[in-house]
């Protein structure tokens, strides 16, 4: 725990004085102090934990002094102004070859791809060394996973094995837990269970390493310790400069180095985010019930939290560090400005409800560690290329949901398209902007979810019941429910697709048309309109999938290189951005199958009327 210095008046003029100041004679020192802040309940907890071994990422640091750190880059992105600081210039294009230039000197290393940002680029890093390219990794700390597990379904673990760079056994060695059924529910009005969603716990220290050793072995080279100075793209080579000193060379440099990448800073001018997700939480030891996980659970209608209005939500997994071991995240998704609360005040919440929500109390638990994190959405996102040369990838792209706090699954989804494209990129020198934005073209599904974190977030203003975005949420859900694992599978796992998201919302108009006046109310006419525009790209791209795609894929084969690779980008544009690259696993297939014979129910709905 913090020391706690004991203050003693004087008596005249109510100064304090520290103890120390008095010596043995009995004669005082006269020190006095300035009046000081009393530790919050949130500092007391934290500086109590022993914390070792933070990490880069998302989610990798854990101390107060962290805390403090992201709370004040959080009040600068919640300034009045639109934009937060002029950004600093990192990438700078400059005309000629390199071969020409002054770098030419200080080469050390040429690569084929250098990945800047190691945490998720170890994935990408590795699939491309795969294929035969000379890669390198940049890593300004240790490349190591963080303590804090990703949960993630096994399909999209599989994802990995496809892609080449783990095997199934891997997978298995780096699973923590696993645990089922799981949870979804909204204060009081019923739960939904659904097995095998978000139920394993994957050690990202372990899976790190795992395809660390792998990139390694195939002849992949990691520069760790070392940060990103700037980088000048030439005809025909990006110089990347780091701040020890070091200078690389490389045809190609994806940029993995997350929400807050240096790079993105300069492409978006510091524009302030559309909207962000907060997220606080715990892993604590001593639960006793500790087999099941909440996916999504609201304990409470809306609430205050600084000067805004916010609707918390929970999501809790067993942790792989021990059968008793549990986390625990509250989350709640705002808009960015002046008055939004702060994670310490999300903290001090926590510290009040999750006793409450998980039927605990501290005093019976063990406190591992204390999570926190904030993550920022754009509407334009995937982000395209700015720069020839330089490509966006994972958390940095903007490809995960907005209404998701974590990248990983995104990345499995989207990997094996990604390591394609890029190979065929540099196989065709194809490294110009346009053609390395067809890599994050736009995706209507992407852009649809929009609609459900505006529908999540709390507004002052909105007029709308407190329970509302609870009973908005449990509509949805019980609607997908009726309709079966087709619908409800894929929009736990962040994918929108036309036909089931027509469905589900026909259903709740017709079940619940009531609710329909206050949507308009929470999310706003100039919303739905610009909702309405991906919907209907929603639909088109549906369309051009399923009936076009068959149409034109035999001929690729025939087009001119640089006409193959532009077609091949736009039928994955089509089809990922209409969802269409989900598909129920086989095991998915037979519990499906199993839940339409009442003899072999297993999946439990326990719901109100």
């Amino acid at each position: 725990m913090a020391l706690q210095l004991q203050l003693q008046p004087t008596g005249k003029n109510g100064i304090f004085q520290h103890p120390s100041a008095i010596t043995p004679f009995g004669n005082r020192k006269k020190v006095s102090f300035q009046a000081q802040a009393t530790p919050t309940r949130t500092q007391r907890i934290m500086e109590g934990i022993a914390v070792s071994g933070e990490v880069g990422g998302a989610g990798g640091a854990y101390s107060y002094s962290a805390l403090k750190r992201l709370d004040q880059l959080w009040s600068k992105i919640c300034s009045a102004s639109a934009v937060v600081e002029e950004p600093q210039k990192v990438v700078s294009s400059v005309p000629g070859s390199f071969k020409d230039s002054e770098h030419i000197e200080n080469l050390e290393e040429m690569f084929d791809i250098i990945v800047c940002g190691g945490t998720l680029g170890i994935f990408i890093a590795t699939a491309l060394s795969s294929k035969g390219l000379r890669v390198g990794v940049v890593e300004r700390n240790v490349l190591k996973g963080r303590e804090q597990e990703w949960n993630i379904s096994k399909k999209e673990l599989l994802e990995l094995v496809e892609v080449g760079i783990l095997t199934e056994d891997d997978i298995e060695e780096a699973t923590a837990a696993s645990f089922n059924p799981n949870r979804c529910g909204f204060e009081g009005k019923g739960d939904i269970w659904v097995q095998g969603i978000l139920n394993l716990g994957v050690s990202p220290v372990k899976l790190v390493e795992i395809v660390k050793k792998r990139f390694e072995s195939l002849g992949g080279v990691t520069f760790e310790g070392y940060s990103v100075s700037n980088i000048s793209v030439y005809q025909d080579a990006a110089v990347l400069q780091l701040k020890e000193g070091k200078t690389l060379v490389s045809r190609l440099i994806i940029d993995a180095m997350g929400n807050f990448s240096p790079i993105v800073k300069q492409i978006r001018c510091g524009r302030k985010p559309d909207g962000m997700c907060l997220v606080v939480g715990t892993c604590c030891r001593g639960f006793k019930e500790n087999s099941t996980s909440d996916v999504i659970f609201s304990s409470s209608s809306t609430k205050e939290a600084g000067q805004s209005l916010v609707q918390y939500f929970w999501e809790a997994f067993p942790a792989g560090s021990g059968p008793r071991d549990r986390t625990t995240y509250m989350f709640t998704y705002v808009d960015p400005q002046p008055g939004s609360p702060q994670l310490e005040e999300l903290l001090e919440d926590y510290w009040d409800l999750m006793p409450k929500y998980q039927g605990v109390s501290f005093d019976d638990l063990e406190m591992l560690r204390i999570i926190f994190g904030i993550f920022p959405t754009y509407r334009d996102s995937p982000l395209p290329a700015a720069f020839d040369r330089i490509l966006q990838f994972g958390d940095a792209s903007g490809i995960q949901s907005p209404v998701s706090f974590g990248g990983f699954g995104s990345l499995t989804r989207h990997l094996g398209r990604l390591t394609t494209g890029i190979y065929e990129a540099l196989e065709g020198n194809f490294l110009d902007s346009k053609s390395l934005s067809l890599l994050n073209p736009y995706m209507p599904n992407l852009s649809s979810s929009w609609l459900f974190q505006r529908a999540m977030s709390a507004k002052k203003q909105s007029n709308v019941p407190p329970d509302f975005i609870n009973e908005l949420l449990f509509a949805n859900f019980i609607s997908m429910q009726k309709l079966g694992d087709p619908v409800l599978r894929p929009f736990l796992q962040d994918v929108i697709q036309f036909g089931p998201l027509v469905k589900t919302l026909g259903l709740v108009m017709l079940t619940r048309p009531q609710i329909i006046p206050s949507i308009f109310k929470q999310v706003g006419i100039p919303v739905l309109l610009d909702w309405s525009g991906h919907f209907i790209m929603l639909g088109y791209y549906t369309f051009l999938s399923t009936f076009l795609d068959p149409a034109i894929r035999p001929l690729i084969g025939s087009f001119p290189a640089k006409m193959r690779y532009e077609w091949k980008r736009g039928l994955e544009a089509w089809q990922y951005g209409a969802g269409l690259d989900y598909k129920l696993s086989p095991s998915e297939v037979h519990e499906t199958a199993k839940r339409s014979d009442p003899s072999k129910e297993t999946f439990s709905t326990n719901s109100l009327p």
